[in-house]
């Protein structure tokens, strides 16, 4: 129906706009990662793979590359145990109430990232509304130090603003999935959790991987609740990054780390779409 002129001139403008600012971007920190920087703080052109090595030898990156796997890790699964539960009770029993608490649930993303994350830090303070209440209802004798500058400070948090990202694909899923096959399961005599387990559950896998790779990306590149509120035993990889190309003036490791979260990233991605994949064609 279209020309090749007209196809090339629709294509043009997005390829290179993409090109320009996204690949070019890459590339270039892909370069950095391989140069170095001498005594004098300039950057050296000369192409190796100190950085790479450096990034793998000392400990210090590699517990902190773990720490971060992990609280992303944990960030996806209690996000996946809100998300999900809340997204079959809108999808099959809200009723006439789904578009209310649908606009219920994702409000927060209304609200700026760091407006909800000085507000966790608020509460979850030495004075803040959870300590002051569980002391005034004698719950505990003095402050709970945990509750803030610690890794369960950013899990919780980060749990909190990401949530409503694995809600959605979920939610999306279930919506998709033709109610002739729950209401063909029930005549059939299936129970309510039996239909759950062999219908609902895995029509609902591909939301549940997109959900779960949304919580666990995002969480791992996050750098400012763990700034906020994770204090010395919460800082991620990308607080260490944020270090090394701000006052350690160090691109190239900086650039080092980066491509290899890039690298993990994309290795995610795949996976969670080789799986999506599979599921669908099961």
């Amino acid at each position: 129906m279209f020309s090749r002129a007209y196809k090339l001139t629709v294509t043009l403008s997005p390829t290179l706009w993409v090109a320009i600012f996204l690949l070019v971007p890459y590339a270039l920190m892909f370069a950095y990662s391989f140069w170095s920087v001498s005594p004098t703080q300039a950057i050296v052109h000369s192409w190796s793979i100190a950085n790479y090595r450096e990034l793998f030898s000392h400990a210090v990156y590699r517990q902190t590359l773990l720490r971060s796997a992990w609280i992303a890790a944990r960030v996806m699964i209690f996000s996946l145990l809100l998300g999900y539960p809340v997204a079959y009770l809108l999808s099959f029993h809200a009723g006439a109430k789904k578009n209310l608490l649908y606009q219920l649930v994702i409000i927060p993303l209304w609200v700026s990232y760091l407006v909800r994350a000085y507000a966790w830090k608020t509460i979850l303070g030495t004075d803040g509304v959870l300590n002051t209440s569980m002391q005034y209802l004698h719950l505990t004798s003095h402050p709970l130090q945990f509750l803030l500058y610690s890794p369960f400070a950013v899990v919780f948090t980060l749990t909190h603003i990401y949530t409503p990202f694995t809600f959605l694909p979920i939610y999306a899923a279930m919506e998709h999935i033709p109610r002739n096959l729950v209401e063909a399961s029930h005549d059939l005599g299936a129970s309510r959790m039996q239909t759950f387990w062999r219908v609902i559950l895995p029509l609902s896998i591909p939301g549940v991987l997109a959900g779960t790779t949304f919580a666990f990306v995002l969480s791992f590149g996050d750098f400012l609740a763990p700034l906020l509120l994770g204090g010395p035993s919460g800082i991620m990889i990308s607080n260490v990054v944020v270090s090394l190309f701000g006052a350690a003036y160090n691109w190239p490791l900086g650039a080092a780390i980066s491509f290899c979260m890039l690298a993990l990233v994309i290795a995610l991605l795949w996976l969670s779409e080789r799986l999506e994949r599979r599921w669908a064609l099961s």
